[in-house]
């Protein structure tokens, strides 16, 4: 599996050692980014790591951080928690030699740690995010940002755009496509996935009182695909929906119709657990669900365990059975 190291004046590097050293990443991982850079982290932590450079990916071997050295930052050009061109513009070229490996076959698929969106647009001006990106790679236009923990999957009809945008995308073109995405991704492990999916307005519209979407645009599109088979419900209210899902166990999945719907209770409920997956590629992705924390970079204080959990998940999608 290939792991891209992230924004290097982040946590990213730092997360990639200490994760090796708590025995995390094993002879089926490889980093996608700078040796100088982890073994300035790994001495920074006084960490006994061996880091190995491997050229061909057959050449991983066990006790050793296997890395695709990319070579383009030296050491001493990262400065952690400062902003940098020259570490976004690395961090990019990370994502974009492992997607094109996983394409080719070379690797099961692709964990991301964190990018700066800020630092990379320094060099890459139209850069909106890792997802968009790593899908314009993929020739993929169908696609929807998926957040998980063990209990349940999220999934958004719209993500990063404002508001007033997140709204006018409730069409029901993109709910079913997001509905179907959904119960593509969750049927490579669940036999019928159970998918609810998030009224538009508060209390779901509460039959037109607040709003009309949720009756003549949600509803119809949930009953066309309920028609076509899929175990699927709504609009469901989202102030209660995810209690239903997680404490009571009625839904493996719940589709929100934009980012602060879904992101919120998931990240208030299991934010070092949560893994970002992008569903509707021809390859694997997941993500650590947390960004570059420029705040706290270099300093030992960033959690691994998320790193875990997104090769986990990752390998359960590429089809790995424990």
């Amino acid at each position: 599996m290939a792991v891209t190291m992230g924004d290097a004046s982040g946590v990213g590097p730092e997360i990639a050692v200490r994760a090796f050293a708590e025995g995390l990443l094993g002879s089926d991982s490889v980093i996608y980014g700078d040796v100088a850079v982890l073994k300035r982290a790994a001495a920074v932590f006084g960490l006994n790591v061996q880091i190995r450079m491997v050229r061909d990916l057959d050449e991983a071997a066990d006790g050793a951080l296997n890395v695709r050295d990319l070579a383009r930052l030296r050491a001493e050009q990262v400065t952690p928690g400062v902003m940098s061109r020259e570490a976004g513009a690395a961090a990019l070229a990370y994502v974009d030699c492992a997607t094109r490996d996983a394409l080719a076959g070379k690797v099961a698929g692709v964990v991301t740690l964190p990018m700066n969106k800020e630092a990379t647009r320094l060099s890459r001006p139209d850069f909106q995010g890792h997802t968009e990106f790593i899908a314009g790679l993929c020739g993929v236009r169908d696609f929807a940002m998926m957040l998980t923990v063990p209990e349940v999957a999220v999934t958004h009809v719209s993500a990063h755009v404002s508001l007033r945008e997140a709204i006018e995308r409730v069409e029901p073109v993109r709910i079913r496509k997001v509905i179907d995405l959904t119960h593509e991704a969750l049927s490579r492990f669940i036999e019928r996935p159970r998918i609810a999916v998030c009224g538009l307005n508060p209390h779901a519209g509460e039959h037109g009182l607040f709003g009309t979407e949720d009756e003549e645009i949600i509803r119809p599109t949930i009953e066309r695909a309920a028609a076509d088979g899929l175990d699927v419900s709504g609009p469901r209210p989202a102030d209660t929906v995810f209690r239903q899902a997680i404490h009571l166990d009625r839904y493996d999945a719940v589709v929100c119709m934009y980012h602060d719907q879904g992101h919120a209770p998931m990240k208030l409920y299991g934010f070092e657990r949560g893994v970002n997956v992008t569903i509707g590629l021809p390859i694997v992705r997941t993500s650590v669900d947390h960004g570059t924390a420029f705040d706290i970079a270099w300093q030992g204080k960033a959690f691994t365990d998320s790193l875990g959990h997104a090769l986990d998940y990752a390998w359960k999608l590429a089809g790995r059975v424990d």
